[in-house]
C-alpha cells in the first residue's frame, strides 16, 4: 500500500470510528425515553 492509500484509510477509520464514539457518549448523557413506556411509580 501506498503512503497515500494509508494515510486516507487511517483518517477514514478515526472518522467512522470517532462518530462511534461520539455517538455512544452523547447516547450515555442523553439517553432516550420510550413515549409508550408508562412512567415509573414514586414509592413513598
Amino acid at each position: 500500500m501506498t503512503p497515500t492509500a494509508i494515510v486516507m484509510m487511517i483518517i477514514s477509520m478515526v472518522t467512522v470510528w470517532g462518530g462511534l464514539v461520539a455517538a455512544l457518549v452523547n447516547l450515555a448523557r442523553h439517553p432516550e425515553v420510550a413515549e409508550t413506556e408508562p412512567p415509573v411509580p414514586i414509592e413513598l
